[in-house]
């Protein structure tokens, strides 16, 4: 006889607590996030599309509601809240939080409740160091340019940093001059000895680095040049509507969901519109991963990750366990107060 399901603790994770589990374990966050494109690819999950609350009165802003399930070893069900104020960066706070729920895979109850911007800023800087080193061919790119120089550019330097890959150059460009020589600064003080160069425009940064990763929070495209990319480099189109569809259109395409990226006015969904077919699209991650389609060489290979909520789910499933089997969760005792579904009866 199977045993009974039953009703799991509820625990509350702080932002300290996740930090603490990522930091140090980059590769192997690499490695989840590649075993859950996997899952994904092969049916292994559910990723529905994400619903945005928008408002009228604050039409920059949004929060947005990533439902997903993951399957594997540890199948976890759960939901990714996650906000997007970019009038945030000017009082110098990032411009996404966010939460994670995690849910029992057998009864539906939820039994965590993660501080999430970090979880997310770190699977989308997995996510984008798993397309780097998969997309280079020939070799891992050793000029790097950063347009956008926020908490999501200095996570991706992070984990670039921890899975090895070394640079002669580290290209810089913002728009606000603070923020760029604020990053600067935290990358002069990294270990390694290449120089960093602060750009004043995007196209110098673009036509002086072979891995340009766009980490911005533009609203729509601003990069329309061709010819800026006639060195063919791979981009990290991260923040996803930077570059407008003559771009794309000159180069190789690789998604990490056909359906999730051509949606909400991203660079590829303005692409498709454009042309009325999908065919500018050579693939997505999971082909690559597996082998089923080749990374051009002679022309720019372009990376649009949406972002999918499984990877948050699986994220958010490891701080958890490694917390539990290390004794630090902290449970909420009664969180679920009424478990007795006809009502508890009187001796």
């Amino acid at each position: 006889m199977p045993p009974q399901p039953v009703v799991p603790p509820f625990s509350v994770i702080t932002g300290a607590q996740v930090a603490d589990v990522l930091t140090g374990n980059e590769k192997q966050i690499v490695d989840l996030v590649e075993e859950v494109y996997r899952l994904h690819g092969r049916g292994d999950s559910v990723n529905p599309p994400s619903y945005f609350l928008r408002f009228p009165d604050r039409p920059t802003s949004r929060i947005i509601a990533l439902p997903a399930a993951v399957g594997g070893e540890q199948a976890t069900d759960g939901l990714k809240w996650i906000s997007s104020f970019p009038e945030n960066v000017a009082a110098g706070i990032p411009r996404a939080s966010a939460v994670l729920i995690l849910n029992d895979h057998t009864t539906g109850y939820p039994f965590a409740c993660l501080e999430s911007s970090i979880i997310s800023a770190s699977r989308t800087a997995a996510s984008a160091v798993l397309a780097a080193d998969r997309l280079s061919p020939q070799g891992r790119p050793r000029r790097i340019g950063f347009v956008g120089t926020g908490l999501i550019a200095r996570y991706i330097h992070q984990y670039l940093e921890a899975t090895d890959w070394e640079f002669d150059q580290l290209g810089i460009h913002d728009l606000s001059a603070e923020h760029a020589e604020g990053f600067a600064g935290y990358l002069s003080g990294r270990p390694g000895d290449a120089p960093v160069v602060v750009h004043g425009t995007a196209e110098e940064l673009i036509r002086e680095s072979d891995l340009v990763v766009f980490a911005t929070v533009a609203g729509a495209p601003h990069v329309h040049n061709p010819a800026w990319f006639g060195h063919n480099p791979l981009v990290l189109n991260v923040s996803l509507r930077d570059l407008a569809p003559e771009i794309l259109l000159a180069s190789a395409n690789f998604l990490d969901d056909v359906e999730h990226c051509l949606k909400a006015d991203t660079s590829p969904h303005l692409t498709e519109q454009l042309m009325g077919s999908r065919k500018f699209i050579d693939g997505t991650l999971y082909d690559v991963l597996e082998g089923t389609v080749e990374v051009p060489t002679d022309r720019p290979v372009v990376f649009s990750p949406f972002g999918l909520g499984v990877l948050d789910i699986a994220l958010g499933r490891y701080v958890h366990d490694r917390l539990k089997d290390a004794g630090g969760l902290g449970v909420i005792d009664g969180f679920f107060h009424d478990l007795d579904r006809y009502g508890r009866t009187s001796a």
